[in-house]
């Protein structure tokens, strides 16, 4: 089967929301004049995530809807990336399901890739709210010291709302080691050190609160942090390279 683009539908726990985000999902996707698929990729969920996909699959036979379950969790960047190597589209992407970045962004990502980008992501713009301070603060605190650790000249590489040209980000996941939550900024600096054109478009984020986030605040800040540390020798070979 062959379609213009394929998305990427990343689940761990997204029981209470997956159906309702799905419908406003399809929404976008019917009013755009792209063909598509969408992957749902399950990394071992504990609740009855499974159970909401098999459900959305049935209430939608004549949708290109297909699904990978993983045996066992392997974290973000490797769901993301399996369900790219599966795609069948010539462009490929994911959003985070919450669509607290809402997938209406999904248009002018598009219409960035087929201008000639070969990679386009939303570029989170924060509508201040007290109760996510926390989120606002450790966003804006990681931004400042990977830019100074790793100089990329991306605005949001932990955005979870990034589109690619299948052909050009294959090469680059190939190269890339972390399956985690690191992953996000790993892909970015690699696809910017192998030449590839980044678009951000501007995209504003509201946090939901009813929901339960998979973000654990001290302990992800430290593994980042580690993470980047250990990567800054990786990205300063990676600039030096022709």
């Amino acid at each position: 089967m062959s379609v213009d683009f394929s998305l990427v539908v990343a689940c761990y726990n997204e029981e209470p929301l997956l159906e309702a985000s799905m419908a406003a999902t399809f929404e976008v996707l019917d009013a755009l004049k792209w063909t598509s698929e969408v992957i749902f990729v399950d990394d071992a969920s504990r609740d009855r995530t499974r159970e909401a996909i098999d459900r959305i699959v049935a209430a939608h036979p004549d949708r290109a809807l297909r699904v990978i379950l993983h045996p066992s969790n392997v974290g973000r960047g490797g769901t993301v990336t399996d369900g790219i190597r599966a795609a069948h589209g010539r462009l490929v992407g994911f959003i985070d399901i919450d669509l607290e970045v809402h997938a209406r962004y999904l248009l002018p990502c598009l219409l960035a890739l087929e201008a000639g980008a070969d990679v386009a992501t939303a570029q989170r713009i924060y509508r201040f709210q007290w109760r996510s301070a926390d989120r606002y603060l450790m966003s804006r605190g990681y931004l400042w010291i990977m830019q100074r650790a790793i100089g990329v000249p991306v605005r949001d590489t932990e955005t979870g709302f990034k589109l690619f040209r299948r052909d050009r980000i294959l090469p680059v996941l190939d190269r890339c080691e972390d399956r985690g939550w690191f992953w996000d900024t790993e892909v970015m600096v690699r696809a910017h050190a192998a030449g590839l054109r980044i678009v951000e478009v501007p995209a504003l984020f509201l946090r939901r609160f009813d929901k339960q986030s998979s973000v654990r605040p001290l302990h992800d800040s430290i593994d980042y942090l580690r993470k980047l540390w250990r990567f800054r020798a990786t990205a300063r070979a990676l600039r030096r390279s022709p």
